[in-house]
């Protein structure tokens, strides 16, 4: 698990469903398509009782594969309105504030790093993220520049700091950075540094995911947290459900609510983040 969301994600639902007597064995499909399928097969179920999905490859078209004899409880925002319960978060909104933050402090050129170049898929979580992005710019009365705008794939450290780099040799003005994962904007940050480019004077940056990471970077990093503790709870709690009760109760569908993390990257002082650990600026 090279993201570290999902490895903080698998660490908190392990945890609760500790609680509730469960073991838990991960299983990494790659994001593959033949992985995916794998699962829902049940080729890899054999000394399992339920399974929580995270697809990367399956998308809407395929939301008849759920149809499964065994307990399923999908994650994330690439199938919907399909037979099981379903949690997720809240993309779009959750972007946008993490914009309307950045603009909220002064900040009027932002650029963003993470999209998925040549992706039409609009339940891709990039794709929503930068939707986010573009509507809290646009409802500001600021104009949208596409220039502004840099892939990053995989999601890892080393590609935000390589789009960053890429960003500042365009030679392009911009005063905020919206990465769309915080290892992203770990990268991105390091980049900005190597530019001799102080954060948030000359940039500020947000992030996305509030990983333990961020906490202890130089500056600290602000980040949404898209309400990982909720998602892991609400998810073991819906499996243990169907466990019990099979599919006599008709499937829910749950968004997690999120927050505004505000770190010294995007201003709040030394003292502040060290007095608070974070800040609540905004929630759902």
């Amino acid at each position: 698990m090279r993201q570290a969301y999902f490895a903080e994600l698998a660490d908190k639902i392990i945890g609760i469903a500790t609680q509730h007597e469960i073991a838990v064995v991960i299983d990494q499909t790659g994001g593959t398509r033949e992985g995916e399928l794998a699962v829902l097969s049940g080729e890899r179920l054999r000394l399992t009782d339920g399974v929580l999905f995270s697809p990367e490859s399956l998308g809407q078209e395929d939301v008849d594969l759920l149809n499964v004899d065994f307990p399923l409880v999908l994650l994330g925002e690439r199938m919907f309105g399909g037979p099981t319960d379903h949690v997720t978060m809240h993309n779009v909104g959750s972007a946008r504030a993490a914009t309307e933050h950045l603009i909220g402090i002064g900040r009027h050129r932002i650029a963003v790093i993470g999209a998925h170049p040549q992706s039409h898929d609009d339940i891709r979580s990039a794709n929503l993220r930068i939707r986010g992005y573009r509507e809290a710019i646009e409802a500001a009365g600021l104009p949208y520049d596409p220039l502004l705008g840099r892939s990053g794939v995989p999601w890892h450290r080393e590609n935000g700091a390589i789009a960053m780099r890429d960003l500042i040799a365009a030679g392009l003005p911009f005063d905020a950075v919206f990465s769309l994962t915080d290892t992203l904007g770990l990268g991105a940050l390091r980049a900005l540094g190597e530019a001799h480019l102080r954060v948030p004077e000359d940039v500020a940056v947000i992030g996305f995911d509030n990983i333990d990471e961020g906490r202890f970077s130089l500056p600290s990093l602000s980040s949404v947290e898209p309400g990982r503790d909720q998602i892991a709870h609400t998810a073991v709690e819906m499996l243990q459900r169907i466990r019990e009760n099979g599919d006599r109760i008709p499937p829910r569908q749950v968004r997690a609510d999120y927050r505004i993390v505000e770190r010294e990257s995007t201003g709040l002082s030394h003292a502040d983040v060290a007095a608070t650990g974070a800040v609540s600026v905004e929630s759902l």
